[in-house]
Order: structure tokens, then sequence, then C-alpha cells
């Protein structure tokens, strides 16, 4: 089983990183908040990635974590019902990793279903199944406040595709239109500022 990468990056997305390991090609799929590392650290080599190792139907995927904490995180994640690499990758790129364990410890399901791919059975499970077995992980959450709304939609329209600065200006442009908005409705504005561009 492959723990740990270290080596060259030859490619990278907001959801997959190609790391020449002395000379062989690993794919590695990556959470956003890792290819955001990545990128701010760009020029830096090698790169260093702690891998979870999956193995379904004879394929091997590899799903690769900035820190040990979010790999942690992402293996507490696929315990739960319902809950595989795929969308445990979607989660960890939706909220950042200490909003996502401030939102579990507080139950806070309105939080969680803002996750794309995260519905109200989904987040209640996760908050069911791993309350209590994140205490570890919360030992060292920083006191800080939440991201804002504005973050959250921005990561949410990332994960449907869109470029983060096309993002960002969707969002400030619906956020000007209407101030007092919830996420969903900006959500929705900002998805047709989109389609209008």
């Amino acid at each position: 089983m492959i723990g740990y990468l270290q080596g060259r990056l030859l490619e990278i997305t907001p959801e997959s990183a190609l790391l020449d390991v002395r000379g062989v090609g690993y794919e590695v799929h990556i959470p956003l908040s890792t290819y955001t590392e990545i990128k701010r650290r760009s020029g830096e080599s090698p790169v260093g990635l702690y891998i979870y190792t999956h193995l379904r139907e004879g394929a091997l995927e590899l799903f690769g974590f900035y820190t040990a904490r979010e790999k942690i995180l992402f293996e507490k994640l696929i315990a739960v019902g319902g809950i595989g690499p795929k969308l445990a990758r979607v989660i960890l790129s939706g909220m950042a990793a200490d909003d996502l364990l401030a939102a579990l410890a507080a139950g806070d399901l309105v939080r969680l279903c803002t996750i794309p791919g995260v519905g109200k059975k989904s987040a209640e499970r996760m908050v069911l199944e791993l309350k209590d077995k994140l205490q570890e992980l919360m030992v060292d959450l920083p006191e800080r406040p939440a991201a804002s709304p504005s973050d959250d939609l921005v990561l949410a329209l990332v994960n449907l595709g869109y470029k983060a600065a096309e993002a960002e200006r969707a969002v400030a442009k619906s956020r000007e239109a209407d101030p007092e908005a919830e996420f969903e409705e900006l959500l929705r504005a900002s998805l047709k500022v989109l389609s209008r561009a």
C-alpha cells in the first residue's frame, strides 16, 4: 500500500496531480485545498503528498493530501455509510478541514448541506458517525472565524467546474445585486451570471 509520495510535479488540475517519482508517473486525485496549497508553493520541488490507496473492481486509485490531518479526515469520511472516496474528496474540496470539523462538532446540518453532493441524510450520518471520532483532530482546531459565505460560494462554483477567478467575479456581482441574499439564492444568481458570460 502506498502511504506517501514525493516527486516532481508534472501536471496539476483542481482535481488531480501527476507526480514523477523516480521516472514513474503517479496520477493522484486531490481535494481543492491540496491543489491550492501546491499552487501557493509553486516552484518548490519536490512535492510530497500523503496518500490513501483505494482498490476497487481491479482498479487502483490514489488520493493525495498536503497534510496528514486531511488524510485522516478523509479516512474518517469514507468510513461513513454512503460516502465513498470520490464524495469524500468533494467534501474536503467544498469546505476547509477546520470548518468541516467545526460544523461536524456543532452538528451544523445547514452548513454541511452547502457542500455539493451532500444532502440532509448524508449530513446527518456524518454528524452521527463522526462527532465523537473527531475529538483527536479537534484538539488543535484553531480559534478563528469560519470561512465567509463568499468563500464557500466560490468553492462550490469551482467544484462545479468554473475557474476560481470567474467564480469570484460572479459571486461579487451577485452579492452586489442583493447583499442580504441567502447562500442558495446567491449560488443560483452566480450560476446565472456565469451562464451569461
